[in-house]
């Protein structure tokens, strides 16, 4: 018989009345989960930039958080600081760059941009009339991540939106020579 890790304690599992949900209360299917360098300044970036509500903070090694959330809206945003050792799990400044946005769907996109810019975040595209019916604007945070903001204004049929995404991608053609 195998001996026990000295140390270690064995997770037990208290018997529940009732079946546990998959998915919590109050989290939907996907929620974002956010690595930054510094995460304790991204909230309260986060706060007055998108009037984030802060769910829950553990702190770990060093002042790190090892785990946050944030609520903006009716969304959830999970949030963690770059773990030294955890090669995967980096942030943007590590990367030079992030491969994902998140996507905000709100009230008053320009109230929004303008706070959020207010606040510190950079236009990394201005707020337009988008052809596919949103007022849209993109931003970057002062971590490194990027926000789309938009406000649905119209909708489209999907052949409206065909043509309007052929006259806005017409205006970056090069003319013949």
């Amino acid at each position: 018989m195998p001996k026990k890790a000295k140390g270690k304690k064995k997770l037990t599992r208290t018997p529940r009345a009732r079946k546990v949900r998959p998915v919590p209360p109050g989290y939907h299917t996907a929620t974002p989960y956010l690595v930054i360098r510094g995460a304790a300044a991204a909230i309260e970036f986060y706060k007055k930039a998108f009037g984030a509500l802060e769910r829950s903070r553990a702190a770990g090694p060093g002042g790190l958080l090892t785990h946050a959330e944030i609520k903006i809206g009716d969304s959830l945003v999970m949030i963690c600081d770059e773990m030294p050792g955890m090669e995967r799990w980096v942030s943007p400044d590590s990367l030079k760059g992030t491969t994902v946005a998140v996507h905000l769907y709100v009230e008053d996109a320009d109230a929004l941009f303008a706070r959020a810019l207010a606040a510190g975040a950079k236009a990394s595209m201005p707020l337009m009339d988008a052809f596919w019916g949103d007022r849209f604007g993109k931003l970057t945070d002062p971590f490194g991540h990027e926000w789309t903001i938009a406000t649905h204004q119209q909708d489209y049929t999907p052949e409206e939106k065909r043509r309007n995404a052929e006259a806005f991608f017409a205006q970056f053609q090069k003319p013949n020579a």
